[in-house]
């Protein structure tokens, strides 16, 4: 999460140099020490076109701490010029000493004071580049490591109800859409059998934890195909109306991937499929079906629901009246 609202913190913080140097190049310019470098402003409305980019990528994007990315090749070649430019000073003022015009003194301290503004400009790049790069790598770390999503909704019906019906694991293929069948071998351990991209996939899942009416936790055995685990919380709904059911799921390498995959087949990302097969348990529950009409014919299948047409009017009756 902190990792998250620093990159948002590094967008807004392109978006307001970006902003600065399209609007204002040569105040830009200026400051950074570059104010008598040929074409300065033309390089600064580039560079603040491009911190705009990475703002819509960092701003834009539901998971932005690896976009930080994108910031450090632009941070590299802003310390290249900014070196350069740095380095570049201490013969200026050699090359400007024959200028009767001006006093030497003077013309050294002109000369100074834009090295001075390079290097500090130098500095704060550094620095920024800094937690760029600490904001990206953490952010990497963070998509290599488990997916996990999570939902609520509330049901009404009784929590022991509610409990009942989810414990029977072979009824989760009825609103989960990416799940084809659960077959229970016993108390503990059920067969597993969910939609991949290309061939159906098939585990072996255990409860590790149940209290009956309030948890199930359980997770995929070791060695039999997708690593992947579990938690519903079955409470009573606020003034005791109905039952909370909250869900977490999270899946490993490679069942990460699958879930990545299964999601953008169904056209949905895996948080948001686990809120829809939350809507359908709704639905299962209180009017024992999924919900259906005539704008949604092929129920909860997502796929079939791809071919749909939008509703059309129908034709108006011949011979009405004039």
């Amino acid at each position: 999460m902190m990792t998250d609202r620093l990159a948002r913190a590094l967008g807004w913080t392109s978006l307001a140099l970006g902003a600065a140097q399209l609007a204002a190049p040569r105040a830009v310019t200026r400051l950074c020490g570059l104010d008598d470098a040929p074409g300065a402003t033309t390089v600064a409305r580039l560079v603040g076109a491009r911190e705009l980019l990475h703002a819509a990528l960092l701003l834009g994007a539901r998971n932005p701490a690896p976009w930080a990315w994108t910031r450090i090749a632009g941070d590299a070649m802003d310390l290249t010029v900014l070196g350069r430019a740095a380095a570049g000073r201490t013969g200026a003022e050699t090359r400007k000493q024959g200028d009767n015009s001006k006093p030497t003194s003077l013309v050294c301290l002109g000369s100074l004071t834009r090295r001075a503004r390079a290097l500090a400009a130098l500095g704060a790049v550094a620095g920024i580049t800094a937690l760029d790069a600490a904001c990206a790598r953490q952010g990497t770390a963070k998509a290599k490591g488990p997916l996990q999503v999570r939902a609520t909704i509330t049901v009404n019906k009784r929590r022991e109800e509610v409990y009942r019906f989810w414990r029977e694991l072979e009824n989760l293929p009825t609103f989960m859409v990416h799940l084809d069948a659960v077959r229970t071998i016993d108390q503990r351990r059920s067969r597993w059998k969910a939609k991949g991209p290309i061939a159906a996939l098939e585990w072996e899942a255990e409860i590790i934890d149940e209290r009956a009416g309030d948890l199930i936790a359980w997770q995929s055995v070791p060695g039999t195909g997708i690593a992947t685990a579990g938690l519903v919380g079955f409470t009573d709904g606020p003034g005791g109306r109905g039952t909370v059911v909250d869900v977490s799921l999270e899946y490993g390498t490679p069942g990460r991937k699958l879930a990545a995959a299964v999601a953008r087949m169904f056209g949905e990302h895996p948080e948001q499929q686990l809120r829809d097969d939350l809507r359908r348990f709704k639905q299962v529950m209180e009017t024992g079906e999924v919900v259906r009409s005539e704008a949604s014919p092929e129920g909860h299948r997502a796929l079939r629901q791809l071919r749909q047409r939008p509703a059309q009017p129908t034709a108006q009756p011949t011979g009405g009246r004039a």
